[in-house]
């Protein structure tokens, strides 16, 4: 096994080599690429299967024997993304960072993501291996190459990386990490423009265990994360290289996985980035990579790069990734424990909820009553005049607006606003006017009616919703539709998802804290299950998930991790099914960050070609007044774009209009 820092595990992909011979190694590589054709098959096994250290050996072998470069034989024999690949494999990390950097910043423009990510995740060593490489292969200064090619905020903080002089993480003062969220605060958030200098010293210097607790501490202090704050203050490439910085503070292997990620997604693979990221990281943090990637993207690496790729460049990658996380016994306990961290550092608990429509100042409901008669009253409609005043009140300030609207003009403004409006923005407006309990029971009534039942919008709201707002819904159910929402579950679904959702809408969770033995004895109960004994599991799925609080199901997860090695929402997904599964995720998003499952919902209701406007709706409406500042915040984190960016570019007219100011704002 490849060594490690002491009293560290490794945590690499790949391995020295066991019965390591270099000079037989060589020899094989010279018979691969010897006469017509070479056998790429032979060369990436044997490659692949070497530790970079081993590598360096059998390159000195293969010139003592036989006279000639290795990395130079394996350039002409080989060709396109398959050559990159090896070749790279093939020289120290140092000289592969420094080659990249080269190719970054030589001929026309500079590829700065390359620069980011390279000079946001290496450590001190790294760095100084870097420096030294640099000079070795090209006889030029990389601090001087870097500063010709760049500029601004982003050079200096490139230039601060490079001296690789971060402190290191064995003391950490409580009073400097107040100081350091104080300085950051003025800096930005209280400051008439900013002080970038403040950012590039605390984030380009401090310990990466001093940042994150001055992070945590941000985060408390000014009821924003940190990102937020960076994407507010700063912009361009400084904005994405601070960024970059963080991520890599708070998780290296994280980052790496974000990245591969959006190598592959979408058209084109960025083959550049995979190559380098696969081969730089594949000695260091490739199986905590893995695990994030799976938790995160709910697929493996393993399965993206081979849906991805093809060919002996396939093969390679494969090689290095080392294993399929979503095969049988491919699941690593200490990874394990980074995926529970990853979410729960972020978990609502942690984090103040807030909405971004609130109760309007010196609200006058006589005035918005006569303002919104005046807009419906004659030809024609005045859209604007109806956004802007329903928008930008609360929904019991809409309620007063009603009575009032009745009292003065002996009328119904909600079937007024239906005669005047039509279509997505009609859903919205009548959306935002009725009681949130109200209003969830009538989207409720409308998935179970008709032909065929909409699921997914039950789970939506049942898995989501507080105890105090299903006592309420129920109550609005009984009221509106004369029947109990029991009842309609009941006559609506079946089998094991229609006792999900009965259990659900009993609104009986339980209340409070944490209990440690009692979690550690649910998340027993639950591992306890043979796999594939399906109702059983469901059964005692639904008795932990549908019963107990959040902040103590969030322990459940801890301790089912600790037992099992497996994430409970990779178990649901891997042995359950249909309704029954997507009810049980759904809880389980919820409870580990009800913000980010509905930034999913949101970006789901977006992407692709046509737009799920009643998703997108019920979503704005029911959450704008809750957690929709959190959820803008979740969304960019995780998609690369606002949710504002999202919306504009995914509806029109005057529906785009009113879910912009819903949106109150752009990140």
């Amino acid at each position: 096994m490849a060594k490690t820092a002491q009293g560290t595990m490794y945590r690499g992909s790949i391995h020295d080599f066991p019965d390591f011979d270099p000079n037989q190694d060589a020899e094989a590589l010279y018979t691969a690429m010897k006469g017509f054709g070479s056998d790429k098959e032979s060369i990436l096994e044997l490659i692949t299967s070497r530790s970079n250290k081993q590598r360096q050996e059998i390159c000195q072998s293969y010139k003592s024997l036989y006279g000639k470069d290795l990395i130079a034989d394996l350039k002409y024999e080989l060709t396109g993304k398959f050559e990159r690949l090896i070749v790279n494999l093939m020289r120290p990390l140092a000289y592969c960072d420094a080659k990249e950097i080269k190719d970054a910043i030589s001929g026309v423009g500079t590829d700065e993501k390359c620069l980011i990510e390279i000079l946001a995740s290496r450590t001190n060593e790294q760095m100084h291996q870097l420096v030294a490489a640099y000079k070795d292969a090209y006889e030029r200064d990389l601090e001087s190459d870097i500063i010709g090619d760049t500029s601004g905020h982003f050079q200096k903080m490139l230039v601060v990386l490079l001296q690789g002089t971060r402190e290191n993480d064995d003391v950490v003062s409580e009073d400097l990490v107040q100081q350091d969220v104080q300085d950051l605060y003025e800096a930005g958030e209280l400051k008439w423009g900013t002080d970038e200098a403040q950012f590039i010293y605390i984030l380009g210097n401090r310990s990466k265990q001093h940042l994150r607790l001055v992070f945590d501490e941000y985060l408390k202090t000014t009821g924003k994360p940190i990102e937020a704050s960076i994407r507010g203050e700063l912009s361009g490439d400084f904005e994405k290289l601070m960024l970059a910085v963080v991520k890599c503070i708070r998780s290296t292997p994280e980052y790496f996985a974000e990245r591969l990620f959006k190598a592959m997604k979408g058209l084109g693979t960025r083959d550049n980035t995979l190559i380098r990221i696969m081969v730089s990281r594949s000695e260091l943090d490739m199986l905590d990579i893995r695990e994030i990637f799976r938790t995160k993207y709910e697929k493996s690496l393993y399965s993206m790069i081979k849906n991805d790729t093809s060919g002996e460049y396939k093969k390679a990658l494969l090689k290095l990734c080392g294993g399929d996380d979503d095969a049988a016994g491919q699941f690593f306990p200490e990874a394990a424990q980074v995926a529970y961290q990853m979410w729960e550092l972020s978990a609502v608990s942690r984090v103040e909820l807030r909405g971004t429509v609130y109760a309007a100042n010196d609200f006058n409901p006589d005035a918005d009553a006569k303002a919104l008669r005046k807009a419906m009253k004659g030809i024609g409609t005045d859209e604007a005049t109806i956004i802007d005043i329903i928008t930008h009140r609360s929904n019991a300030q809409r309620q007063q607006i009603r009575q009032t609207f009745k009292s003065h003009f002996g009328r119904d403004l909600m079937a007024d606003l239906k005669s005047e409006i039509s279509g997505d923005l009609a859903r919205l407006i009548l959306g935002l006017m009725m009681p949130p309990a109200h209003y969830d029971a009538k989207q409720l009534k409308k998935a179970m009616e008709g032909a065929g039942t909409d699921e997914k919008t039950l789970i939506e709201i049942l898995a989501t919703r507080t105890n105090a707002e299903i006592r309420a819904i129920n109550e609005a159910y009984k009221e509106d539709y004369h029947k109990s929402l029991e009842d309609a579950l009941s006559s609506d679904t079946s089998g094991h998802f229609r006792r999900i959702l009965i259990s659900l809408a009993t609104g009986n969770r339980e209340e409070g804290g944490e209990n440690r033995d009692q979690a550690r004895e649910d998340a027993q109960e639950i591992a306890d299950t043979p796999s594939g004994d399906k109702t059983s599991l469901e059964t005692r799925f639904m008795t932990v998930l549908c019963t107990r609080s959040y902040p103590h199901l969030r322990r459940v997860f801890q301790e089912f991790i600790k037992m099992t090695n497996y994430d409970i929402e990779h178990v649901i997904k891997k042995e359950m099914s249909g309704d029954v599964k997507d009810a049980f995720v759904a809880i389980v998003q919820s409870v580990k960050n009800k913000p980010l499952f509905f930034a999913d919902k949101l970006y789901k209701s977006m992407k692709g070609a046509g737009t799920d406007e009643k998703t997108l709706t019920r979503v704005m409406v029911s959450r704008s007044e809750i957690d929709l500042l959190n959820i803008r915040r979740e969304f960019i984190e995780k998609y690369d774009k606002s949710l504002h960016q999202a919306i504009e570019g995914d509806t029109s007219g005057d529906f785009l209009k009113a879910l912009l100011a819903l949106c109150g704002g752009e990140d």
